[in-house]
Parts: structure tokens; C-alpha cells; sequence
């Protein structure tokens, strides 16, 4: 099954990955002809095709066009203005088709209809509440008529995820969906066949735009800590910089609040970084077993933490370490587990509600073994490690690999500039940040993993290889703001070996 939220992100990254909304739109039109054919034949047939604004309008259009040049006889009946950019496209070349083709409007139409096929691409997986006019005017007078009635991937008037009737609906003799049954269907004992309709596998395998369009957003009356809270706990007497950046990325990414907790001396130096950073400021001069203590109020407050990023490995800190990373799963926080954090809890086994973000080094260190060449091999290790672990696995490189354990997504939109010291740190508050909004750990590491890469390009178009980690945090908002844009200045390389 595929919901349509899920059917919109798979045609968005499509398009990305080379195959166009158009094409897809052509493929699903031809095949609904093909079904109609299959069902009825097309010599002399008589068909009425009722089309509505958006995209499953357009594949009623190619459904006409198609249709017509097989010998039917084809009226379409439009709801008034065509809206869809492909959709507008398959009209105007309906409209060159005036010998073969007639067209009308519902406006003009009051009375049942009578034709040996009557096809239903009204409303798609787009529509949202009550059905209003023309389209329950429409939807009335398409049942009322006679003939073999076709649906079109849902049939008008129906939720295609819940099955919930919006009014009065289409009750279709067959519906033709596509790449996958949508959830509403099954429902109702409607006759359907499923059709593939050139939706490449890299759709759902890869993270695209498609992913980042699916982003809730800010309602106008929102108030402050609906971008969720995110504690990061990190920093040393040595290292200031790494837990700055996780901050910041989280904050560019949409977090309302974040907190920076570490030793007392280095909150200070990561308070002048930036005015927007709460600086929590923690008794020692690196993470000790007294600090969990003091961070209990926090890690209660936020919605999500972040543990290691410059954390050190003063023996202090190891023994603190395990301790405070339990008490944040059993208090059922999500959880963002890298750098040093990471390398003091190798070989844990961990929850569901854990990342880790290991690069190869780090990987070996957590889980005693090195990183498979063959890319293929990798992923399969990757799944079999997340599952060991009992958390999330982003393995960064070239090719970032994610896993649950049992699902994986892979990552290819970034450069060679994001070798730079820091992206890591930006990675894992990006990633923190989805969580603390309600995503689920595996979906927040794939958003975390594309936004971080895109928001790398976007630096190294402009600067080469010479970009640091504050140049990718300065362009998140460009990518949350543009996916589709962001990602086709992408350097595209082929990275899966045979």
C-alpha cells in the first residue's frame, strides 16, 4: 500500500532522478487506455471522460488522447479551469485534437449521460474535505449515467487514505491506481488492478526534494516550542566548537529553543559564539558523573538531545558516559548519539529511540569490524549493525547509508568539501531538530543526512572545497526553503558499484 503523501514524495524525486511528473502522467494515461481496451476494445467505442483540475484530470486527458487515436469516439467533460502544470500541457494538445475530440463543460450539463465507457478523473489523491461544486454536481450525474464506469487511481469523492466518503462518490465498476493500492480502496469492494507506471526503484531508495516537501508547516498562530527544544551535551576543556555548531544547525533548522550544556568554562566560550545559544554551564572542567544530575531538569524539558559532540574522552567522562545515555532512553527521549559520546558507548546495544552517526572510523570503533568496499555489501552491513544495536544507523561518506534495521535510505547529494571538520557536528543538530518535532528517529536521519549534504553544495557551488561548517549552517534555510532547487545543483556521481 501507499498513502498519498507517500505517492507525492516517490513522483517529486522521480522527476529529480530524470523521469518527469509529464511522463509519469503519460505512462498513467496510456494505461488506463490499455485497461479500457482490455475490458471493452476501442473500435467505435463511445467514451466520456470527466476531468477536473489537477493531475489526475491530466491522466484523463491522456486517457482521451489515447483513446481517440485507438478509434473511440471521445467527449471529455471539463470542471472548468485546468490548474496542473502537466495537466495544462496534455490540454493543449487535446485541443489541437478538435476533429476527433469533442469538449464540453458541467456547466453545460444537467442530465444523465449515455456512453459505453464513462471515465472518472475528477478528483485525486489531492483532495481534502467536503466535495463542493462543480465536482458533487459532476460526481451526481457521472453515476447517474449508463455505461462501463472507470475510475481513475481513486474514485472521486473518497479519501484515499482513510476511505472516508466526502459526499456523495464515484461508484466505479473498475479503478485503475497506480504503483500501489491506496489505502482508501480497500475499503470498498471496488474491481482494481494496480499499474506500474515507470517510477524508478531510486525514488524510494534515495532521499530526494520529494522527502523535504513533506515537511509540516508553521501554523501562523504557533507559539514559542512548536520547532521543538533540543539540549545538546557536549564540549570539553579542549573542544568549545563542535556542540556551538550542532547548536546552531539546530537552530537553523527550525528548533525554538536550544540548549548547549557543558563544562562551565567552555558554556562560556560557546555563549559569545552567538546571542540566540542558551548556554547551560555545567560544575567541572569536562563531563563528569555529578553533571547528570544537574542535567536531569533539562533532558526533561527538551524533546530531543544530542550527546558527544566534543565531548572528550578524559577518563571522568567515560566513566559519566553510559550512566547519563541510560538515563536519557529510559526517560524515552530521541536521542542523537555521535562523535566521542559514540565511541564511549561502543558496542551497546541501545533503543529505537537512538541515531548514531558514525563516519568509518567510528563505525569500526562501535562495532569491531571495518566498513565493507563494495557499496552493496555496505548497506546490507549497515541493516545487520542497526539491527544489533537496536537504533539508527547513518553511516556518513561519500554515500550515506540508513538503516532501522530492517529499512534503509541512501544519501548522494553531497561534495567533497564536506571533509571539512564540523559537518558532522552541523549533521547531528539538523537531525535532532526533526526529532524534537515528531519524526521518528529513521525519517529525522534521512532528513538530517539530505539537508546536511544539500546545504554543503549549495556552500561548495559557491566556494569549492574551501567551505567550513558554518558555511553549511548559514544555507539550511535555503534548502528547507527550496528543496527542489537546492537539490538539482547537486554534483551528481554514480556511487553504487555492480
Amino acid at each position: 500500500m501507499i498513502t498519498s503523501s507517500q505517492m507525492r514524495v516517490l513522483e517529486i524525486n522521480s522527476e529529480a532522478f530524470g523521469v518527469s511528473t509529464l511522463q509519469l502522467m503519460e505512462n498513467a494515461g496510456r494505461s488506463v487506455a490499455d485497461e479500457i481496451e482490455r475490458e471493452m476494445g476501442t473500435s467505435s467505442l463511445s467514451v466520456i471522460v470527466f476531468v477536473g483540475h489537477g493531475g489526475k484530470g491530466g491522466d484523463g486527458l491522456v486517457t482521451a488522447r489515447h483513446l481517440a487515436d485507438r478509434g473511440a469516439n471521445v467527449t471529455v467533460i471539463t470542471m472548468g479551469e485546468i490548474k496542473h502544470r502537466d495537466a495544462l500541457v496534455n490540454y493543449g494538445a487535446l485541443e489541437e485534437m478538435d476533429f476527433s475530440v469533442r469538449v464540453l463543460r458541467i456547466d453545460d450539463l444537467d442530465s444523465p449521460l449515455k456512453a459505453d465507457v464513462l471515465v472518472d478523473a475528477m478528483l485525486g489523491t489531492g483532495v481534502r474535505g467536503k466535495v463542493r461544486y462543480p465536482f458533487n454536481h459532476a460526481i451526481s450525474l457521472f453515476n447517474a449515467s449508463k455505461g462501463f464506469k472507470v475510475a481513475i487511481d481513486v474514485p472521486s469523492g473518497i479519501d484515499p487514505d482513510t476511505g472516508e466518503a466526502l459526499g456523495e462518490f464515484v461508484s466505479p465498476d473498475l479503478v485503475v491506481t497506480f504503483h500501489d493500492v491506496k489505502p482508501g480502496l480497500l475499503k470498498y469492494n471496488f474491481k482494481y488492478v494496480v499499474k506500474k507506471i515507470g517510477i524508478p526503484p531510486e525514488a524510494s531508495i534515495y532521499m530526494g526534494p520529494g522527502d523535504l516537501l513533506t515537511l509540516k508547516q508553521r501554523d501562523m498562530r504557533s507559539r514559542k516550542g512548536v520547532g521543538g527544544r533540543v539540549l545538546i551535551v557536549g564540549g570539553s576543556s579542549t573542544f568549545s566548537g563542535a556542540p556551538a555548531l550542532s547548536a546552531l544547525a539546530s537552530l537553523r533548522t527550525g528548533a525554538d529553543l536550544v540548549y548547549v550544556a557543558s563544562p562551565e568554562r567552555t558554556a562560556e566560550a560557546i555563549s559569545s559564539y552567538s546571542p540566540d545559544l542558551i548556554a547551560v554551564k555545567l560544575s567541572g572542567r569536562n563531563f563528569n558523573e555529578s553533571n547528570i544530575k544537574e542535567l536531569g531538569p533539562w533532558v526533561e524539558k527538551a524533546n530531543a538531545v544530542v550527546f558527544g559532540p566534543g565531548l572528550g574522552l578524559e577518563e571522568e567522562t567515560v566513566k559519566a558516559t553510559p550512566t547519563f545515555v541510560e538515563m536519557v532512553m529510559r526517560l524515552g527521549k530521541p536521542l542523537v548519539l555521535d562523535a566521542d559520546g559514540l565511541k564511549i558507548m561502543k558496542g551497546s546495544k541501545l533503543s529505537k529511540n537512538v541515531v548514531i552517526t558514525p563516519h568509518p572510523g567510528e563505525f569500526k570503533i562501535f562495532f569491531g569490524e571495518e566498513q565493507k568496499e563494495n557499496e552493496r555489501e555496505r548497506i546490507n552491513q549497515v541493516v545487520e549493525k542497526a539491527r544489533t544495536c537496536n537504533c539508527v544507523v547513518l553511516l556518513k561518506g561519500y554515500l550515506d547509508i540508513i538503516s532501522d534495521g530492517y529499512s534503509f535510505r541512501l544519501n548522494k547529494a553531497g561534495n567533497p568539501g564536506m571533509t571539512a571538520g564540523g559537518t558532522g557536528d552541523t549533521l547531528t543538530g539538523i537531525i535532532a531538530t526533526f526529532m524534537a518535532q515528531g519524526y521518528s528517529p529513521y525519517i529525522s536521519a534521512g532528513l538530517g543526512a539530505l539537508v546536511n549534504s544539500l546545504s554543503g553544495t549549495l556552500a561548495y557551488r559557491e566556494l569549492g572545497a574551501h567551505l567550513t561548517a558554518s558555511d553549511v549552517v548559514s544555507r539550511i534555510p535555503k534548502v528547507l526553503n527550496d528543496p527542489i532547487t537546492a537539490f538539482k545543483e547537486r554534483p551528481y556521481r554514480r556511487v553504487i558499484s555492480s
